[in-house]
């Protein structure tokens, strides 16, 4: 690490939001090669008021930042200092943002390596459960001697890279900077500056190739990190070496959170069929168990996509993507709890089923279980696979707000979904009123089971910024 030419950055700033709050204070020190070249700081000028807590905890008050100067006028030096360099500060993400906020709107493209200390610290120390600057301050015994201010932050991170160096090595530590900082590499058939407009959000990322072929779809929630993570200098993905001689463009779609990315995902993938993509195809060759304990005397019928109802759900079991996965699961059920294949409909024979030949299924084909006791039986092992019925009447809605830090964004939408298709997403009452009236006009939405997986556990467990709302029919 201490080999590198680095920068230890820190900044103050007037909340926790880089696209909307601003930087107050911008602290660097400057090392290379192991040696302190520079320490410099600057009060910034926001061009809006301090919070009354951040002034209490900062001490930086709306006076002092009344006549210093602001961002855009000191945008030329800070970017010759920061340039070239690897980019060092405690929860990285947070001061990284900020800047690339900034100087995009000063029209610059700022991109830099970068190391999370935070993250640097639990690869070195995983024993330790806190990695915040106080507990490591109080853990190596360091004195800051002026905490929450930047340039006084930048210097403590300074001192603990000296610190873990002398403590864990300067070997180890290498290695865990490596593995933190891999190297991104624009391709050659994108421009220089590729990189520098994907937002750090959720989303969905697409690449695309020579004539606007898709190649490849994805999802993040950090667009930005996920699309540079294809582009790591080490390649370790086979695929990733072949996006990167084959791309020539990058477009992205923002999400409010998680489970937009995800939905929007499973639908490009099946609407565009990227070369890349293996997983999230069409599954035209969906199948299911069906099986009522009403009848039974019928062994488990094999049902087929376009035989899936999503109404029917009670008495469908398993969803595979071929016909040969659903058998040989039938079959594993049936080995495991001694159930009977001619029963089950795997084999047409006469008299004992070649399982209880070899005592693995307890003699309903022989008449030493009542087919009653069978398919009780059956009906219990079955219940791990049962697909799971619509728990609400009719159609919903899940609202998803993106978060930020400990606040909900104003970015919201509105999933709308019935019988565990996904029907579109609104951002507001025109395009909700549009999506119900649109399939209200149209036939029934057909089942996909990526849509009904994802949603069965956003469902069960609605994460923070997410609520479900039921509509009207």
């Amino acid at each position: 690490m201490l080999d590198e030419h680095l920068v230890f950055v820190d900044l103050e700033t007037t909340g926790a939001t880089a696209t909307h709050d601003r930087i107050t204070e911008v602290g660097i020190v400057e090392v290379h090669r192991g040696r302190l070249i520079s320490e410099w700081s600057t009060l910034v000028n926001p061009g809006m008021s301090i919070p009354p807590a951040i002034q209490a905890l900062t001490g930086i008050t709306n006076k002092m930042v009344a006549l210093a100067p602001t961002f855009a006028e000191i945008q030329r030096e800070l970017y010759e200092r920061l340039e070239g360099k690897l980019f060092v500060a405690h929860n990285a993400r947070f001061d990284y943002g900020f800047l690339k906020n900034e100087f995009r709107r000063c029209g610059i493209p700022f991109n830099a390596r970068v190391l999370c200390t935070v993250k640097l610290s639990r690869k070195l120390y995983p024993h330790h459960a806190r990695h915040n600057l106080d507990a490591l301050l109080e853990r190596h015994g360091i004195e800051c001697e002026a905490r929450h201010r930047a340039l006084g932050d930048a210097k403590v991170l300074w001192l603990l890279a000296q610190k873990w160096t002398s403590e864990r090595g300067p070997v180890l530590v290498k290695s865990a900077v490596d593995l933190l900082v891999k190297t991104q590499t624009v391709p050659v058939g994108l421009p220089d500056f590729a990189f520098s407009d994907i937002p750090e959000s959720p989303g969905v990322y697409l690449f695309y190739g020579d004539n606007d072929l898709v190649l490849y779809v994805g999802k993040s929630i950090n667009i930005r990190t996920r699309v540079m993570s294809h582009f790591s200098g080490d390649h370790r993905v086979n695929k990733d070496m072949q996006i990167a001689r084959e791309i020539k463009r990058i477009d992205w779609k923002q999400t409010a959170g998680e489970l937009g990315a995800l939905l929007l995902e499973s639908k490009l993938v099946k609407q565009l069929a990227p070369v890349h993509n293996r997983q999230l195809r069409r599954n035209s060759q969906l199948c299911a168990w069906q099986w009522t304990d009403n009848n039974i005397e019928s062994p488990p019928r094999l049902a087929t996509a376009s035989d899936i109802d999503p109404a029917r759900f009670g008495e469908l079991y398993g969803l595979f993507r071929s016909r040969a996965t659903a058998i040989e699961a039938l079959r594993e059920i049936a080995s495991a709890h001694g159930l009977c294949n001619i029963l089950l409909g795997l084999e047409k024979r006469q008299g004992a089923c070649f399982a209880h030949q070899i005592k693995r299924c307890r003699g309903a084909c022989v008449g030493l279980e009542s087919p009653e006791q069978h398919a009780l039986r059956l009906k219990q092992a079955l219940t791990s696979m049962r697909t799971l019925p619509w728990p609400f009447e009719g159609r919903i809605a899940i609202r998803e707000s993106a978060i930020h830090g400990s606040r909900t964004d104003e970015n919201t939408e509105l999933h709308v979904l019935d019988r565990w298709c996904y029907l579109g997403t609104a951002r507001n009452e025109a395009e909700l009123h549009e999506i119900c009236e649109s399939n209200h006009a149209h036939k029934a939405p057909v089942f996909d089971v990526d849509t009904y997986k994802i949603l069965k556990r956003f469902i069960a467990k609605p994460p923070r910024g997410a609520s479900i709302v039921r509509l009207v029919a």
